[in-house]
């Protein structure tokens, strides 16, 4: 595996950004692999982090080249700070940002598919919020989208006793009203796309039951129920932690792909 950092000046945030991408290498002597790739391009997880975090973290704190290699598939962590992946009423672009222009920079600089059923998203906490409706806004682009403990209805943000997440709230999103009428809410862009008679993608969602967001995943999973939504619904002993999420990833590449990791190399000392 490769692992790439790739800085740029992007054209929506105006101003220098970081990607970290993990990338499959193929063997001097792969012809046949070669001539693949060359034709339709490397598998992508995009994978997105959470509200205290970065793009580095994801390599920090998890096992994911491992995973990666295992499963052959590349991965793209971006940075999108604390933005729960909005276009902001008060800051940048970031949901333009992630979903048009991340890809456009990795498809242009690196061997990656655009091809929806090679186009995954996932994501932590923020990031699965991130995930969810990054995917579902853009259907023709993911085949599937999965959340790890994510923080999936953003209403009671508005209303929290620290004054410091009220503030974030209302800078994002504007006023509660505006949230909840817009396509941020999730909720509400389940419910609609539901209708909308598109080929949606398929959910996974994962929450500890001793997370402080499972309560409102469990409210995500009954309005994707209610409304015919293709999720996969998995909870378990857990919390808001790295141990829990490093241990439902390869889950979740299995789930994704359709298939369970090649047998890993051992690695002999000498």
């Amino acid at each position: 595996m490769a692992l790439l950092q790739i800085n740029f000046k992007s054209e929506i945030i105006q101003m220098e950004h970081t990607l970290n991408v993990i990338l499959p290498q193929i063997g001097l002597y792969e012809g046949e692999k070669q001539k693949q790739i060359r034709e339709r391009g490397f598998p992508v997880l995009y994978l997105l982090h959470g509200l205290s975090d970065d793009h580095s973290v994801w390599l920090r704190h998890t096992s994911i080249e491992r995973y990666a290699l295992e499963y052959g598939i590349a991965v793209v962590m971006p940075n999108a700070g604390r933005s729960f992946y909005a276009d902001m009423k008060y800051g940048p672009n970031y949901y333009t940002y992630i979903s048009y222009e991340v890809p456009h920079i990795v498809r242009t600089m690196l061997p990656i598919s655009s091809a929806r059923e090679d186009n995954f998203i996932a994501g932590l906490s923020m990031g699965g919020y991130g995930a969810f409706m990054i995917a579902l806004r853009n259907p023709e682009q993911y085949e599937a989208a999965a959340s790890l403990s994510g923080t999936l209805d953003l209403t009671p943000g508005f209303s929290f006793p620290e004054e410091g997440y009220q503030k974030m709230a209302k800078q994002i999103f504007g006023s509660k009203l505006e949230y909840i009428k817009s396509d941020y809410n999730l909720i509400r862009l389940v419910k609609i796309k539901s209708m909308s008679g598109e080929k949606l993608p398929r959910l996974y969602m994962c929450c500890g039951t001793g997370d402080f967001v499972y309560g409102v995943n469990l409210r995500f999973r009954a309005a994707a129920m209610k409304y015919g939504l293709d999720l996969t619904y998995e909870e378990g002993p857990g919390a808001h932690e790295w141990s829990y999420w490093d241990s439902n990833l390869k889950r979740i590449l299995t789930w994704m792909l359709g298939k369970e990791p090649q047998k890993s190399l051992e690695l002999k000392v000498f």
